[in-house]
């Protein structure tokens, strides 16, 4: 097996020109960390716009402006969308509840049973993001002491709402856009590099050396896909996704976690080992599979960042290995009964995850290779 103190060329791109945020990027460092100071500034910079416009245009208060721009501001531009839209919902259901139940009369009771109306509503809708946005402008519209009619109060805040998100959505877009399309490509590839390693762990494991690091990669791990979930999520709801398709991105992130599936029935599988005799009689078949997989999660990170696939990997033969390590099997399989049953079913278990992992990768590849070029 392949291991090395140094980082791959795939990572030092990844870290350096991507400012990827990896192991080694903690405390102050991380990119969240280093994109806060600008998104505070534009969250500030939309804030005071979407008040001056309001004082502008005449409406109630104008700090509903601001307020609204800063809840819907978010890190990328695709959450931005999807925070601006449930709230703009949730106020146009509320305003029409409050406004209405207002003419009924002046009773907490009715102002209760239009919070629930107006929550139900949401729910029936399926828009349960918007269910507490509803219900905060049932509050404002019927408890909010006015002397002008039911309907101007929630005309404003609509207006008020409006301004805001427009504001907000204009700043995410147009000044220093941060995609979530982008941040997910970025996010790919670093899982596949971290999905890399964890792989490697595993199979050190296999080779006699454990590590007490496991625990904390598969955190790493799982953390990462929590994340790229988010950023596919917010990267449908982008206008706009630049060289990075949505499809293939999706295809990408179904493929990460086939693969981290595989590598959880591959540490059970591996489970209990220690320098077993009958692995060592696979060498160096077994040795050169397992080196070409990592290389692969390095080659499929390496083709995510160029988001170019087609590129076949030089001296990468998946399919080659996994002929010969099952010709390797059949050959010393006479000579199985010499020893422990547990070690020979542990290498069967083994070597049929090292195949499927080895054709989920290449599959992924081909596969984003094919939709890139649709897309194209």
């Amino acid at each position: 097996m392949i291991r090395s103190t140094h980082k791959t060329w795939s990572q030092e791109v990844l870290a350096v020109k991507q400012h990827l945020s990896g192991t080694r990027e903690a405390g102050f460092f991380t990119y969240e960390k280093r994109a806060m100071p600008l998104l505070a500034v534009k969250t500030a910079a939309a804030a005071g716009i979407s008040y001056w416009i309001a004082k502008l245009m005449g409406l109630n208060v104008g700090y509903w402006g601001s307020i609204s721009a800063i809840i819907v501001m978010q890190s990328n531009v695709g959450s931005t969308v999807s925070a601006s839209r449930d709230r703009l919902i949730g106020t146009l259901i509320g305003a029409a509840f409050g406004a209405a139940f207002s003419l009924l009369g002046d009773s907490i009771w009715l102002y209760l049973l239009a919070v629930v109306i107006a929550m139900v509503a949401c729910g029936l809708l399926n828009l349960k993001n918007s269910s507490r946005l509803a219900a905060v402008t049932v509050t404002i519209v019927m408890l909010v002491r006015r002397t002008d009619s039911n309907w101007t109060l929630p005309l404003h805040r609509v207006a008020e709402v409006l301004v805001g998100i427009v504001v907000a959505l204009m700043i995410s877009t147009l000044v220093l856009p941060s995609r979530a399309r982008s941040r997910l490509r970025d996010g790919l590839a670093q899982e596949y590099l971290k999905l890399g390693a964890l792989f490697e762990t595993l199979m050190q494991g296999y080779r006699g050396k454990p590590s007490a690091q496991l625990p904390e990669i598969w955190k790493e791990v799982d953390t990462a896909i929590d994340s790229n979930s988010q950023l596919l999520d917010a990267a449908r709801n982008e206008p706009t996704g630049g060289p990075a398709s949505l499809e293939g991105l999706s295809l990408l992130h179904q493929s990460e976690r086939a693969v981290t599936d595989l590598l959880r029935a591959l540490e059970l599988a591996v489970r209990g080992s220690g320098n077993d005799d009958y692995a060592a009689h696979l060498e160096p078949e077994l040795g050169q599979l397992v080196s070409d997989i990592h290389l692969g999660f390095q080659y499929l990170a390496s083709c995510i960042h160029q988001w170019k696939f087609d590129a076949a990997p030089k001296g990468l033969e998946l399919e080659g290995d996994i002929v010969a390590l099952e010709a390797k099997m059949t050959a010393i399989r006479p000579t199985g009964l010499e020893f422990p049953h547990a070690e020979i079913l542990r290498a069967y278990a083994v070597q049929l995850h090292l195949k499927q992992l080895a054709r989920v990768l290449r599959s992924a590849q081909i596969e984003a290779n094919e939709t890139v070029g649709a897309s194209s």
